[in-house]
């Protein structure tokens, strides 16, 4: 069993309308080429902030530029006209977590990703421009500082039970050797996010989106893996693919590499049940 579960139909640009990519021609495409690579379980889980309900949870600079489409137009495109499996990636916002539950409640999803790309209102991954701002936390964040809130904001969001997979828990390193980084050993700051994260049931992700960012490398680190491993979590393994061409990018490294961590099972979801299936 292969799963890629952090998919998204469009690029995160403008002038990616619902209407040339939410359709069933695209869907297919996505679902050849998973096909291709051996990807059995494929699920689409687009970005929150790309939906007019996100709205209702915040009203970031950031949501305002991008939240134009309909929320429930998307669940029922995927469910309709798919076969793909029904997920979306949410931020999680400190706070709001009952709006953030509400959004969520009543929707027939199989999954829901949570992320942290935002401390406060400033954000991990996004450089500044004209369109929303800046709010770039790099521009004068202390990188000790910006990784201890991060981890424990990660360990907040596995311990919320909003989600059923934890995204590219280490997204805090994206930036690579372009962006601040902390000396010594990382593990310290890991250790902020673990007590969450141990007393959750949610599954971590492994995504290798990391090797086409700067950062050059898998998301999480293997010494955070593996302390996501020793408290029990089970793994979720996605690329974070944004056109059919990123779908299961570099797998064979990935799977090599978690061979290596002794992980021989990957969670799988249906209407957000998850069970274990053997790593192909």
């Amino acid at each position: 069993m292969l799963t890629d579960y952090h998919v998204h139909l469009r690029p995160d640009e403008d002038g990616t309308p619902p209407d040339e990519y939410f359709t069933a021609a695209n869907a297919e495409r996505y679902r050849e080429t998973a096909s291709e690579r051996g990807i059995d379980e494929l699920g689409v889980a687009e970005h929150v902030h790309r939906f007019v309900q996100s709205l209702e949870v915040w009203e970031h600079p950031w949501y305002r530029h991008w939240a134009h489409d309909d929320l429930d137009a998307y669940c029922s495109f995927v469910r309709d006209e798919t076969d793909l499996r029904l997920g979306i990636e949410v931020d999680f916002l400190p706070g709001r977590e009952d709006r953030t539950a509400n959004l969520l409640d009543g929707r027939d999803w199989d999954y829901v990703v949570g992320s942290v790309h935002f401390l406060r209102d400033e954000a991990l991954d996004v450089r500044a421009d004209p369109r929303w701002g800046d709010f770039d936390i790099w521009r004068s964040g202390d990188p000790d500082t910006v990784w201890a809130r991060y981890f424990e904001t990660l360990g907040e969001a596995a311990r919320s039970g909003l989600f059923d997979i934890l995204a590219h828990p280490d997204l805090v390193k994206v930036w690579g050797q372009g962006g601040p980084r902390p000396d010594g050993d990382l593990r310290r700051f890991y250790d902020r996010a673990m007590e969450g994260i141990a007393e959750s049931d949610v599954a971590v992700e492994v995504s290798t989106a990391g090797l086409r960012k700067p950062a050059g490398e898998i998301y999480p680190a293997p010494a955070f893996l593996e302390m996501c491993l020793e408290a029990g979590r089970p793994v979720a393994l996605s690329s974070d693919a944004h056109r059919p061409e990123d779908l299961g990018y570099e797998y064979e490294r990935a799977a090599e590499w978690l061979d290596g961590l002794g992980v021989r099972e990957l969670a799988v979801f249906d209407r957000r049940v998850r069970r274990l299936e053997a790593l192909g």
